[in-house]
C-alpha cells in the first residue's frame, strides 16, 4: 500500500486497482445465497426440495447457493424466489 491510499475508502482503493466491480458482484451473490439459505431454513426446505420446486437439478441449486459461483442468472434467481414464495427485486443504484 502506498501513501496515496492512506485515508481513502476501500471503494476508492478497489476502483483504482480495477477490482470494485468484481468485489461488488461477489458481495451481491453472497448476500443472495445467504438470503435464499435463510428462507430455506425458515421453511424447512432442503436443496433437493428446492430443486424439485424449481424444476431443476440439485447441482443447479448447489451452484446457486455457492457464494463463489457467479453463474446464476436472473431467471434462476426468480425461480428460486418463487419456489420459496417470494419475488426477486432488482434495482439499479
Amino acid at each position: 500500500m502506498n501513501d496515496r491510499n492512506v485515508g481513502g475508502s476501500l471503494d476508492d482503493f478497489l476502483a483504482e486497482e480495477g477490482l470494485l466491480a468484481e468485489a461488488e458482484r461477489i458481495a451481491s451473490k453472497r448476500v443472495l445465497a445467504f438470503q435464499i439459505a435463510r428462507l430455506m431454513e425458515e421453511q424447512n426446505v432442503t436443496k433437493s426440495e428446492l430443486a424439485r420446486r424449481m424444476r431443476t437439478s440439485r447441482a443447479a441449486v448447489d451452484r446457486l447457493m455457492s457464494p463463489d459461483n457467479g453463474s446464476a442468472t436472473l431467471a434462476t434467481l426468480e425461480k428460486a424466489a418463487a419456489a420459496l414464495g417470494r419475488r426477486l427485486q432488482v434495482t439499479l443504484l
